[in-house]
């Protein structure tokens, strides 16, 4: 792990997301809130918040960072479901790992709850959006 001793404690705010392509009745279905597995979104969403807390763990030599702020939301489109996800602390170094990790979490859940719908789905374009620190 490297040292971030020297580096000052600041706000800092990263922000990732990514794609899930999937079919139109797979998205209407999630939309009527018809699929097998309930409510889909909600499972999602604390999937990627859990994820992002536990980002440390996940991920070797990343740094253990208290979070104070992790939101997941979605954005339902044209046979696709945007993810992004919003981490906010205060610490020595930033927070896109735990964004990334965030955002991949809850589509790989979204993936997991949906499978039996929709046998196309394919999971895409993870990317930082956005990192901030004051």
């Amino acid at each position: 792990m490297v040292s971030v001793n020297h580096k000052p404690v600041q706000e800092r705010l990263a922000q990732a997301g990514c794609e899930l392509l999937c079919q139109p009745e797979t998205l209407a279905a999630l939309r009527e809130h018809a699929l097998p597995k309930g409510d889909v979104l909600a499972v999602a969403r604390v999937a990627g918040i859990q994820a992002a807390k536990a980002t440390a763990s996940l991920i070797p030599l990343c740094h253990p960072l208290p979070l104070d702020q992790v939101l997941v939301d979605f954005v339902l489109g044209e046979g696709l479901i945007q993810i992004i996800c919003t981490v906010r602390t205060g610490a020595k170094t930033g927070v896109e790992m735990e964004a990334l990790t965030g955002a991949s979490f809850a589509a790989l859940t979204l993936y997991d709850m949906m499978k039996s719908a929709d046998k196309t789905m394919v999971i895409s374009n993870l990317k930082v959006l956005k990192k901030e620190k004051r």
